[in-house]
């Protein structure tokens, strides 16, 4: 959906909410939060989640009770009106430290193998699909890989998982965990499955090398799950490959050129130095200024100039070189390995990095990663990727069950505030009213 379409969707809804009564408004809100449970409920029916995970669980705390419901409210605190654990042990008078004996029921590298088969679970089917289509559905269902880490503030020396890191998102150096994320865009972002996520140590302890950095957890990360692909019977294409400029490593590129055959594109430094075919010499900061540079435009990129240069570099060697130039931004220019990929193509699949980000906001924001207080490490990995489980499901909800209809904030705000008037069995959710005349609690 377009920007502009979108805003005159948005206004719409408005301007009907205005023509409602107080007492119609309270009954479509109610309705609303209705239909967002059912929707949540279909979604974790359709991915096999809660199932499976609750069986496990129940093993390992060696208890037979209930735990749908439980899982859920720790993945969607928002769900049962709370934003906190603590908050919804006390709304739902559950057991204070219900949470952590949950989150640290399993090992961390159980948590992590969930996640990696719940995208291998979800990715297989969709591609065994298009694999089986024509070349056109073939190319509106292209994967892209993005790769990015985010810090999720916390304070304290929590089992050596908190250390300083820099924030690209607040500019700043932050105390917080530091977590590595992999995902495939499907599309345009009609999907976007979290395939494998990390926590980067600080400060090992003990002898030896110091720990894995974020080009070696990506590489680690996209060469473990091409293999687990390959194993199932699934020949990948090269895959494409995009992140930010903190990943512009001259031998994390190469090795996804030579591995994978594969493509990595990265926005570039203002301090790269660029050798052109004429023999000038330009630095990135001349790229990111408006030049007369052989500008093109395209129908596949919308509003968008670009210019395409071959270039060569000191430290990468042969690059092709994308300039973009869009109204009302500032002039950037992403680079990979020479490659025979057209401008177009390049730019669009940059332009699916930003939903790597949506779902750091996601985690963040809507779902409140960092208000997690548990003893032990494997209820830290457990709280991050009930998240993340928890944010694939709000998205497959909204883009799939709701095709759109409903966004994941929408979602989130109407179970937020009306979670006392819905049904919900499997959830263990009881309307306290069904009168539509009461006035809301």
């Amino acid at each position: 959906m377009s920007p502009s379409t979108r805003s005159m969707k948005k206004h719409a809804k408005a301007r009907r909410r205005r023509y409602r009564t107080a007492q119609e408004r309270l009954a479509h809100d109610r309705r609303q939060a209705q239909r967002a449970a059912e929707a949540l409920q279909q979604a974790l029916d359709e991915l096999g989640l809660p199932e499976n995970l609750v069986a496990e669980i129940e093993g390992r705390l060696r208890s037979q009770q209930k735990l749908l419901s439980k899982i859920v409210g720790v993945m969607f605190p928002p769900l049962f009106g709370c934003r906190t654990n603590t908050e919804l042990c006390r709304v739902r008078g559950w057991d204070k430290n219900l949470p952590a004996r949950l989150l640290g029921a399993l090992p961390k590298r159980s948590w992590i193998k969930r996640l990696r088969r719940l995208g291998l679970e979800v990715l297989e089917p969709l591609w065994r699909h298009a694999a089986s289509a024509s070349a056109a559905t073939r190319s509106r269902w292209q994967w892209t890989w993005v790769a990015d880490d985010s810090v999720f503030k916390k304070y304290g020396e929590q089992l050596g998982l908190v250390g300083t890191w820099w924030s690209g998102q607040e500019h700043r150096v932050l105390s917080g965990i530091d977590g590595v994320l992999l995902v495939v865009v499907i599309g345009e972002g009609k999907l976007v499955v979290p395939v494998d996520f990390a926590i980067r140590r600080p400060d090992p302890q003990g002898p030896g090398a110091p720990c894995r950095d974020k080009l070696r957890w990506v590489q680690g990360m996209l060469d473990g799950r091409v293999a687990a692909f390959r194993r199932r019977g699934v020949a990948l294409p090269p895959p494409m490959v995009v992140a930010d400029s903190w990943f512009s490593d001259s031998k994390l590129m190469r090795h996804v050129a030579t591995t994978h055959q594969g493509t990595f594109l990265v926005e570039g430094k203002s301090t790269y130095t660029f050798a052109l075919p004429d023999g000038r010499q330009v630095k990135g900061h001349d790229l990111q200024q408006h030049r007369e540079w052989p500008w093109r435009s395209s129908a596949q990129v919308p509003g968008v100039r670009y210019a395409r240069l071959r270039a060569t570099s000191p430290t990468y060697g042969a690059v092709t070189l994308i300039i973009i130039s869009e109204p009302k931004e500032e002039q950037f220019y992403v680079m990979c390995l020479e490659t025979a990929i057209s401008g177009p193509r390049l730019i669009r699949a940059w332009k699916r990095r930003h939903w790597i980000e949506h779902c750091f906001r996601t985690l963040k924001h809507l779902l409140a990663t960092g208000a997690c207080q548990v003893q032990s490490e494997d209820a830290y990995y457990g709280h991050l990727v009930l998240r993340l489980m928890g944010c694939f499901v709000l998205f497959y909800t909204s883009r799939i069950i709701c095709k759109g209809r409903l966004t994941m904030e929408e979602i989130i705000f109407s179970l937020k505030h009306y979670w006392r008037f819905v049904d919900s069995e499997a959830l263990e959710l009881k309307a306290l009213s069904q009168e539509e005349d009461e006035k809301a609690a």
